[in-house]
C-alpha cells in the first residue's frame, strides 16, 4: 500500500475499517462543526451508519478519496475530481473534520503530500480548490502552498444571511517544482 508521510501526519487510502469513523466524523451529526467551513452554503444532511456503508465501494481503497491519520487518529480526508478530464483539469479538497487538530499544520502538512502525489501519479498541469472568502483558513493553506488566487467571484455565497465570495486558487506543476528547489 502507498502512504505520504510528513512526520505525524499521514496519507493512505481509506479502509473498510475506517467506515465507522469516517461516518462518526462526517455524516452522523445534524450540524457538525466542520461544515460551518467546508461549503456551509450546500445543506448537510446526516445518514444512519448502513446508508453510508452502502457507499463503500466509493469510499474504500480508491485513487481520489484518501485518509487523513495524526498519530494514528483518522482525522479527515483528502480527494480530487475531474473539472475536465480530457484537459487534465482537476480540482482537489480535504476536510479535518476534528476541531482539535485546526490551526495546527495537519492540513497544511497532508494537502502538500496530496499535491505531490496528484503531480506523480498524474499528467497534470495545475492543482486547485475552490473554497469561499469566509474560510480564511483554506486560504492561507493555499497561500502557504505557493497557489495563486486565480478567481474571485463575488458575492455568490450566501451564508447566514451574507454573500461571500467563491474563491478559486491554483498551483501550476512548474511552480510547484520551483518551490521543491
Amino acid at each position: 500500500m502507498t502512504v505520504y508521510q510528513d512526520e505525524n501526519v499521514l496519507l493512505r487510502p481509506v479502509r473498510e475499517d475506517d467506515l465507522h469513523r469516517l461516518w462518526s466524523l462526517s455524516l452522523k451529526e445534524e450540524a457538525p462543526e466542520w461544515k460551518k467551513w467546508d461549503a456551509p452554503y450546500y445543506e448537510h444532511t446526516p445518514v444512519t451508519f448502513e446508508k453510508y456503508v452502502e457507499n463503500k465501494d466509493s469510499l474504500v481503497d480508491r485513487d481520489h478519496f484518501w485518509a487523513i491519520e495524526v498519530e494514528g487518529d483518522l482525522i479527515g480526508t483528502v480527494s480530487y475530481y475531474w473539472e475536465h478530464q480530457p484537459s487534465y483539469w482537476l480540482e482537489m479538497g480535504i476536510v479535518i473534520y476534528d476541531p482539535a487538530y485546526w490551526s495546527g499544520g495537519y492540513g497544511t502538512k497532508a494537502l502538500a503530500m496530496w499535491i505531490r502525489r496528484l503531480f506523480d501519479t498524474l499528467p497534470l498541469v495545475r492543482v486547485g480548490f475552490t473554497t469561499w472568502s469566509g474560510n480564511y483558513r483554506m486560504i492561507k493553506v493555499g497561500e502557504k502552498l505557493g497557489m495563486t488566487m486565480e478567481a474571485r467571484i463575488r458575492k455568490t455565497r450566501l451564508y447566514n444571511g451574507v454573500f461571500y465570495d467563491s474563491i478559486r486558487m491554483g498551483l501550476l506543476r512548474e511552480e510547484w517544482e520551483e518551490n521543491l528547489r
